[in-house]
Formats: structure tokens, sequence, C-alpha cells
């Protein structure tokens, strides 16, 4: 039970950790002008970490003290996380591309349509920008190296040491204990993303801003620190505990057939014995010969590339999904990462737990498990389908999605911005710096709306006399976007809806699908298969999902932010259609091929069940004729005498009881 709450909190560390630097994708790419693919690779370094030595561990870890091994993982995870948080304190403040920066604290009248009024290229010296972001990766390097060791000997350890009837409710609850760890991470990323990434550097009310514009960057790195100190606080109580545990029923039963049982299965039940004589050299020259063992079995392989190309899906889906919500339904990055933890999360760890509870309840088999979690995904792969259905249109932007006439249309030409009403402002179209007419529309930059008077300061500058917004009598505008998003706000919550449905139903499978990677191989290669599992899906799944999707997520970008010293940063607006589409098709997609793949993985386990029952017949028919032979001799090899005599001694017996 101690191994078992040590190695939840452990779960509970690392997936907070994890889910925390999910939530804080959009304030990374702001914050290092990078776009979608780049943190794609920074999100996949994770995974980088843990195909460096994830088959080392799962194999000589398994021989070792597992215990102590987790603990030493624990510990790089912290040190990797506060590393990903390290580039706040050494580059400067965060500083955004604005037209209302200049009038900041300024009480005098300006105006935004001027020769001088576009902004002219920052002091680029001692940027590093361009460079910080390789701290992160790094950290996120040292953090999936980690990470490695938790999985494969945690849970080897407890199918291990724990019952069979047990072993998979104990696995279900572990899993459910990781799941509530992105509760708690993207509850986090919520609240940091609230928070300006310089607070308590700069005075916030000169800050133009706010945490609905795509340009704001909240305390991403505030995050990390606490993540850190919880992950190095999971290390301690591994330290103690034992490198192994008295087998399951070592007490004295109750009835003697359940001891005859028992005692059966002891040998079973430990499939790792501790071998302290075992030379390294021994375990190594042992290595090669295990992988091709496993890599011949037809079921284990077809499995592997099922769930491979499923987690490339979910992966990609996951990684990307409040991006989705920001850029799609226009929410901010806060309410985002708030809603995945409170209804989404919350939903896929009732749903692992579930499958768990089941699976014992209903006494599932391999094959039952198998057909358990393949109805369970294709049935959440089918309520899917339906989110196709569920769009918004895009913002309405003059020169981006809307031509500057007001007349409905799509444009993506981006010197379609210049127009005669703002053909004497002198303005540059690479700026980002939105504002809002009282005709509702949004103009790229103030400039660009041909606003020639200012006021105020912050987030309280009003441009007026806006030439293109022509409303006669009105013509201003107010900093940042219009908060056109009706339609988004009533299909929103039937998304939500859905997405709680769809997540809940599909992890349902995750216990039963999991028991049926530890049940179809024998028990000597669990802990190395299990390893393998993870080395194949961290490699290919977890590195190159984060990064296609990021790239296919790019393509969908109609205006592109400017970084500090030139050139294109990160997306400052997407074609939410287009996002649409590529996001939910690729997803869905993967998870077509995969359920083809399910097709002769069906036929080859039900094959495998077969030859496994004709072979336990075929043993115990001959343990029963061995046994059959053995009394024979032993009766034939009695003598006629002692026959006799045994006979004299019944009867003599009889006599006397009678």
């Amino acid at each position: 039970i101690m191994f078992l709450v040590a190695l939840s909190f452990a779960y509970f560390a690392k997936a907070l950790s994890g889910s925390y630097m999910k939530s804080t994708i959009t304030q990374l790419e702001r914050r290092f002008d990078i776009p979608s693919y780049l943190i794609g690779i920074i999100d996949g370094s994770f995974e980088i970490g843990n195909l460096l030595v994830i088959a080392f561990v799962s194999y000589f870890g398994a021989k070792l003290h597992r215990p102590k091994i987790i603990a030493m993982g624990c510990v790089l995870m912290s040190i990797g996380t506060f590393i990903i948080a390290l580039p706040h304190f050494i580059i400067g403040h965060y500083e955004f591309e604005s037209a209302a920066q200049w009038v900041v604290n300024s009480s005098h009248t300006s105006s935004p349509c001027s020769p001088g009024s576009t902004i002219s290229t920052l002091n680029c010296e001692g940027d590093t920008n361009l460079s910080m972001w390789i701290y992160v990766l790094l950290g996120n390097v040292l953090r999936g190296i980690g990470e490695t060791p938790v999985q494969p000997l945690g849970i080897s350890y407890i199918d291990d040491f724990a019952s069979e009837e047990n072993a998979a409710l104990y696995v279900g609850c572990v899993q459910t204990i990781s799941v509530v760890g992105p509760v708690f991470g993207y509850l986090l990323g919520s609240l940091c993303a609230k928070i300006y990434v310089d607070i308590g550097f700069v005075k916030m009310e000169t800050i133009t801003i706010t945490p609905a514009d795509s340009r704001w960057v909240g305390a991403w790195w505030l995050g990390y620190l606490i993540a850190g100190v919880i992950t190095l606080i999971s290390a301690i109580p591994f330290w103690f505990l034992p490198r192994s545990l008295p087998a399951p029923g070592s007490h004295t039963p109750e009835k003697p057939e359940q001891a005859s049982f028992i005692q059966d299965s002891t040998p079973v039940k430990h499939k790792y014995p501790v071998e302290e004589h075992t030379s390294f050299i021994e375990m190594a020259k042992d290595f090669i010969p295990t992988l091709r063992t496993l890599l011949a079995h037809p079921v284990y392989l077809i499995y592997l590339c099922v769930t491979i190309i499923q987690l490339n899906s979910l992966i990609g889906m996951v990684t990307y999904k409040p991006k989705y919500i920001e850029q799609h339904f226009r929410q901010s990055a806060s309410k985002a990462n708030f809603l995945m933890g409170v209804i989404n999360i919350p939903a896929v760890a009732l749903g692992i737990f579930s499958g768990g509870l089941l699976m014992k309840k209903l006494r599932l088999n391999i094959m039952g498990a198998a057909k358990f979690a393949f109805v369970t995904s294709f049935l959440g792969y089918v309520l899917s389908l339906f989110f196709f259905a569920m769009s918004c249109d895009n913002a309405r932007i003059a020169g981006v999605t809307l031509p500057y006439n007001g007349m409905e249309g799509i444009s993506y030409d981006k010197h379609s911005v210049f127009t005669t009403c703002n053909s004497n402002c002198f303005c540059s179209a690479n700026n980002w710096d939105p504002v809002c007419g009282r005709n509702g529309i949004t103009y790229v930059s103030p400039c660009l709306a041909g606003c020639t008077i200012s006021t105020g300061s912050g987030k309280n500058t009003v441009f007026s006399n806006c030439s293109c917004i022509g409303e006669a009598g009105n013509l201003t505008a107010n900093t940042g976007q219009c908060p056109d998003k009706e339609d988004c706000d009533r299909m929103f919550p039937f998304f939500l809806a859905l997405s709680v449905l769809t997540s809940f139903i599909i992890s349902l499978g995750g216990t039963p699908g999991y028991m049926l990677l530890i049940r179809c191989i024998k028990p000597q290669l669990k802990s190395f298969a299990l390893g393998f599992h993870a080395l194949a899906t961290h490699t290919l799944a977890g590195i190159p999902a984060p990064i296609y999707f990021g790239a296919i997520i790019d393509t969908t970008c109609l205006k592109w932010g400017r970084k500090r010293c030139g050139g294109r940063g990160a997306c400052r607006l997407y074609n939410t259609t287009k996002y649409r589409i590529a996001y939910l098709g690729l997803t869905l997609s993967l998870r077509t091929i995969s359920f083809l793949i399910c097709i002769p993985g069906f036929i080859l386990l039900s094959r495998q069940l077969k030859e496994e029952e004709h072979a336990a017949l075929r043993g115990s028919q001959a343990n029963g004729g061995t046994e059959l032979e053995a009394l024979r001799k032993e009766e034939l090899g009695l003598s006629n005498s002692e026959k006799l005599q045994r006979t004299s001694e019944n009867g003599t017996d009889r006599e006397t009881r009678l």
C-alpha cells in the first residue's frame, strides 16, 4: 500500500508537470516568438529524453532496486522542470508590438496616422529570445529522462507483488491518480495565464493588452517552479521502500484449498526474482535475444502498431486542444486551461477508473478486454465526427477576413490592408496592434484604421477621427479586438458537452487495453515489453505528433506577428474553418487507420488463445497420464504377501469394530 501511495503521488507530480507544459504552449509561442511546429519540437523533446534511456531502464531496472531508481528519476524530473523556468530570469522584459506604447503615461494628444507613427525596429542588442527557448527544450529532455523509470518499473512492481485479482484495480487507481494530476496542472496553467509575465517588474497600468489579447503572455515560469518543488517531494518516499515485498498470500490462509492455490501460484507471481549475483555483462548478453523474442510475438506487434497510431491522434489532439479552444472559440488561454482542468480531465479520470472497475467486476479475459477497448474507442470515434459541425465564423478583421468596404467576403492578401482611407498614413502592414471600431469591425492597427487622434494611456487609450471606420460622427476605436463571438458562445457549450462525453467513453477502454498488453505476453517479458512499448510510442508518437500537428496548424495562419528584430514570429490570427478541418481531420484520419489494423489483431489474438488452450489441455493430459502410470507401478510393486496381510488386518479391524 505504501508503494501504491508513493507511486500514485509520483504519477500525480509527473502528470501535473506534463499538463502544465501543454497549458503554456501559446504562452511560450508568444514569449519566444516561435511558430507552432517549433513549440511541437519543444513538447516532443520530453519524449526524446524517454527515448535515450527507456529500453535500458526497463530491462536492467527490473533486475535492480526499482524504488530507488524511481526516486532518482523524480529528482531528475524536478531539476529539468526548474531549468525550463530559467530563461525568464535571464532575458529581459517582454515587449509586444503596440502603436499605443509610445503614448503611455502621456497626457498630450498624438496622431497614429502620421509619417512618424510607425514603430521603428527595437534595439536588438542583448536580444536573446532566439536562443532562450533552447533552455526550455533541454529542461524538457531532462524531465523526460527522469520520468522514464516511473511507469514500467512502478507498474511491474505492483503486478509482481499484488494478488492477480487486485492488480488491475491497483493499476486503475494509479492511472486514475495520474489523470487527476492534469486537473491541477491545467488549473495552475489557468491561474498563471491570468498573471502578466513580468508581474512585479512593470507597472500594470502601462500595459495596453488584456489576457484575451493574442499578444498576452502570462507568468508561465511560475507554474514550473511550483511543479518542480512538487516533483522533488515525490522522490522522498521511494528512498525508504524495500527492493522486494512478501509474496501475495504468504500469510496463513483460512481454507486448505486457498493454501494449495496460493502455493502453486507463488512461483508465477515472482516474475522478477531478486538476482543478487547476476552480472551486468550477463544481463547485457541476454538483451538482444530477449528483444528478438518480444518482437516475434504477432499479437504484441499488432497491439504496438495500433497504440502508436492512436497515440499520434491522441497526443496531437491533446497538445493543441487548449489552443484550438482559444483560436476557434475565441476564449482566453486562462479560460481554455480552466475548462480543460475542471471539465475534460475529470471525465478522463472517471473513465479510466470505471474501466478498471468494470474489468474487475466482469472478470474480463484477454479477448474480453480487447473487445471492450475496441468498442469504447470506436464509439468515441463516431461521436467525434459531430465536432465538424461545431464551427465558428472567422473574426471580422478589415483587410484580412473582410474588405475595407464592409461587404461580406474573404481576403487573404496582406496588401489589401492598404486602401484609400489610410493611404496617407504611412502604416506598416506587419504590425499587429488591433483596435475595435464602433462599427464592430477589427482593424489591424489604429494607423490602418485611419485614426488621426489618440487620447488616454494603457488599456484606456481611445483613437478618434478614424477615416476607415466610416460612421459619421462616431469615428472612434478602442484597443483590442472586437468581442464579435456571439455564434461561438452559442456553440461552445455543445462543444464542451460532446468533448466530455467522448473523453469519458474513449478512456473507459484505457485500463482494459493496458492489461491486455501485460497479459498477452509471457510473465518474464512483462517489464521489458512495457518498456519497449513506451519506447516505441514515445519515439513514433510522442515526438513526431506535436511537430506535424503544429506544422499543419501553421498553414492555417492568416496573420503572423513580427519578431522584435524582424522576421516572422508567433501567429496572431488563424482561419478558423481551415484550422477546424486540419485539426479534426488529422485526428480522426489517424484513428480510422488504427481501427483497420485491429481486424488482423483480433484474428491473431483468437488464434493465440486457442493455441494456449490446446497446449494447456495437452499438458494436463500428459500430467494426468504420468500420475496414473506412477500409481500403477506403485500398485504392482506391492507383494502378494503384503496384499494378503493388509486384507487380513482389514478383516480383523472390521471384526473388532463390529
